[in-house]
């Protein structure tokens, strides 16, 4: 086992150590959580790494980066690909040939756009409603997602957007609000909004929670889905 590989191995094994000491206090199967790996900033050849160390949900934050990383692990056809971050209308086309899933999906023109992508390249890509805890009403957060009260009206627009699936609701912790320094709450408010949305749209129940810092949070609230980059990838020197 090379260094890079015996590094990531061990970190891998510390982060399932935690993820499995969380379920266990919450009274929760393993199972029941989904660990997505944070690869953005990192080279494709982790991502074949960790690949090999069992990993099969990789997430990238940034189309320019994600795009050829992607393309160089082509042949690994049972990994999937989530996109996190904010994601503009003209970089689109290029993040439905590769993402299996978008976890920032936060206002009308980009399900729009993404549905006519996904039907171009004959792509059925999942949708997660990003959450900003911390908007005003009819407002987005700083970093992306859309205000509590505008779930409903966007989750009935990617359900009825041909080439696309609704699959749930994903938020970040907010560092402003009501919520600043509360992930525990700011997970439980997510969960409620999930509880809401599953009345209508009940095959809707992923919810994305929780980060390096507070994945025991998120799994004490009932996230089914963390998501964690440098508590696996340790720091190292960014590419460019």
């Amino acid at each position: 086992m090379t260094g890079r590989k015996a590094e990531l191995a061990a970190n891998l094994a510390r982060v399932e150590e935690r993820i499995s000491a969380a379920c266990a206090a919450a009274g929760r199967k393993r199972d029941d959580v989904t660990l997505i790996v944070v690869t953005k900033t990192y080279p494709a050849s982790d991502v074949r790494l960790l690949h090999e160390l069992g990993v099969r949900q990789v997430a990238e934050n940034r189309d320019q980066d994600a795009a050829p990383k992607a393309a160089e692990c082509a042949d690994l056809t049972d990994l999937r690909w989530h996109f996190v971050g904010q994601l503009q209308t003209n970089k689109v086309r290029s993040v439905v040939t590769y993402s299996d899933l978008v976890q920032s999906v936060d206002r009308d023109r980009l399900v729009t756009a993404l549905s006519a992508a996904a039907v171009k390249a004959e792509r059925e890509v999942g949708c997660l409603i990003q959450v900003a805890l911390d908007a005003e009403s009819g407002a987005r957060g700083d970093r992306g997602g859309v205000a509590p009260d505008g779930i409903e009206q966007l989750a009935g627009l990617v359900a009825d957007a041909p080439g696309l699936r609704l699959d749930g609701l994903m938020t970040v912790a907010p560092l402003a609000g009501e919520y600043a320094g509360r992930e525990r709450a700011a997970f439980e408010r997510l969960m409620d909004l999930s509880t809401d949305l599953r009345r209508a749209h009940p095959a809707a129940n992923m919810v994305s929670a929780g980060m390096s810092a507070d994945l025991e949070e998120a799994v004490a609230a009932g996230a089914t889905h963390v998501r964690v980059g440098t508590a696996v990838l340790g720091d190292r020197p960014r590419l460019g």
